[in-house]
């Protein structure tokens, strides 16, 4: 039941034993009059309590998970030894059972100009059961350490999920606030999804790699607890030929491994994976991406292996967004736009994340695929199949906010605010997601900006419906 007041229309829904109360704001565009002190938060000292090594000689470190396989069944544990190869067993088994299981990993070290790596393990466990907490173990002898984690439902239409979004995070005292806020969120993210910038190691003279290792260390409290999903950025780019460092992402790729290969994928920069009722898309803004490139030939084929009746949500990450209306990186993702905004509308994406801009937006349902150069069709327009962009780039690095916005707002700009947050995705059923945007200066339970998501597939499969009667 809809029901029309003014320009702000209020749906009453009934869906899968829950029922909904959705506001949906008609005349978009709102920037947020709070006014954040925009002074730049300095990166935690090297010595911070934040940082602290594990007690022990060569104690296992910056332990932290991903997702391991397709379907979440699988998990990639990674962590470094700092003077010694150390094992690279992992022990693990499920809180109800005494039988312990363990699985071999590999090791990997680099060099990055003046820097040598520890010892990096990465070690994938398989075939788990769903919906059920593990405990596991790295290290040897007096150094060894315990963690846990739970892997997600069985992949199926009405899951419901919670999802946490943090990008360009880095290590400043605001960096801190954000992950404590995400942690102390009562919705209790399950998974966090990252959307590019982490440790922002390149900002130090000869992109300093000990500032990887402080960040691996800052993360840990929750990344070894729940799984990561990474995306990667600008920052993680890392190419340096001045000083002799021509090979692109090479400190992110040692120290972060992804399940690409689970999705036929040639490379960790462009991956998907299923979780609960969401299928995940995660797209590389600073890898070719041109026609027939390999990403281009490889997303061509991934819309068509989504089946919207097993995986209701069709989630996309990348580092740079489509829309944005801060000052600060404008139209910078304008050619992958063009090339991949027509896909996102056929396939009924529902919401696409992205961060680089450090700040918060998120757009209405636009699209502005009509442009064919000589028609001057060149305006986003409102369309019911598109998905809302949602920009979360405000983690808390050491840049800052972007504080300076075009105007006046556009009129695909739903809301805005140069804060620094994270935000927090539950999925409810196969027809409704609720997103909130949580300002890091409130207290743990306050969003700055709300809005339920209607799924563009099972929405518009009710309005057909709907229509043929």
């Amino acid at each position: 039941m809809e029901v029309s007041w003014g320009c702000t229309r209020f749906v009453l829904v009934l869906a899968v034993g829950f029922i909904f109360s959705v506001a949906q704001v008609c005349n978009g565009g709102r920037t947020s009059s709070f006014v954040r002190n925009d002074d730049l938060s300095l990166d935690m000292p090297i010595d911070s309590d934040v940082f602290r090594v594990p007690p022990g000689y060569n104690a296992p470190q910056q332990v932290h998970i991903t997702q391991g396989d397709h379907v979440g069944k699988g998990v990639i544990v990674s962590w470094i030894t700092p003077d010694e190869r150390g094992s690279n067993t992992v022990l693990y088994w499920a809180e109800s059972s005494e039988l312990k299981n363990w699985a071999d990993g590999f090791v990997l070290t680099y060099k990055y100009f003046n820097y040598t790596s520890g010892y990096i393990h990465h070690c994938t466990i398989t075939d788990l059961e769903f919906d059920t907490k593990y405990y596991y173990e790295v290290g040897i002898g007096n150094t060894t350490r315990q963690f846990w984690f739970r892997t997600p439902p069985e992949v199926g239409p009405d899951v419901p999920y919670t999802f946490g979004l943090i990008g360009d995070l880095g290590q400043t005292h605001d960096s801190n606030r954000t992950l404590t806020h995400y942690e102390l969120n009562p919705a209790k993210g399950q998974t966090l999804l990252f959307v590019g910038d982490l440790s922002y190691a390149d900002d130090y003279p000869f992109h300093d790699n000990t500032r990887w290792d402080t960040w691996g260390r800052f993360i840990e409290r929750n990344a070894a607890y729940q799984p990561w999903i990474w995306t990667a950025g600008n920052h993680e780019i890392d190419f340096a030929p001045q000083f002799g460092e021509a090979i692109p992402f090479k400190p992110y790729t040692y120290r972060f491994h992804v399940p690409y290969k689970a999705s036929e994928s040639t490379t960790p920069f462009w991956y998907s994976i299923k979780r609960a009722s969401a299928y995940i898309i995660i797209m590389s803004s600073y890898s070719a991406y041109g026609k027939y490139t390999p990403q281009y030939k490889w997303l061509k084929d991934e819309f068509t292996k989504v089946n919207r009746t097993e995986t209701p949500w069709l989630i996309v990450l990348m580092h740079c967004p489509f829309y944005n209306s801060y000052a600060h990186h404008y139209m910078e993702g304008e050619t992958m736009r063009v090339m991949y905004e027509p896909w996102f509308v056929e396939y009924k994406v529902d919401v696409v994340f992205a961060g680089h801009v450090h700040a918060y937006e998120r757009s209405e349902r636009i699209s502005n695929i009509a442009y064919n150069i000589t028609n001057a069709l060149c305006t986003p327009i409102s369309n019911p199949s598109a998905p809302v962009y949602i920009t979360i780039g405000d983690g808390g690095n050491l840049e800052g906010l972007v504080t300076e916005m075009t105007e006046p707002q556009p009129s695909y700009s739903a809301f805005r605010e140069a804060s620094f947050g994270h935000g927090i995705l539950e999925i409810k059923n196969r027809t409704h997601a609720y997103f909130g945007w949580h300002r890091n200066q409130d207290g743990y339970a306050v969003e700055a900006d709300s809005v339920w998501l209607l799924n563009r597939y099972w929405n518009s499969l009710e309005e057909s419906s709907a229509a043929a009667l």
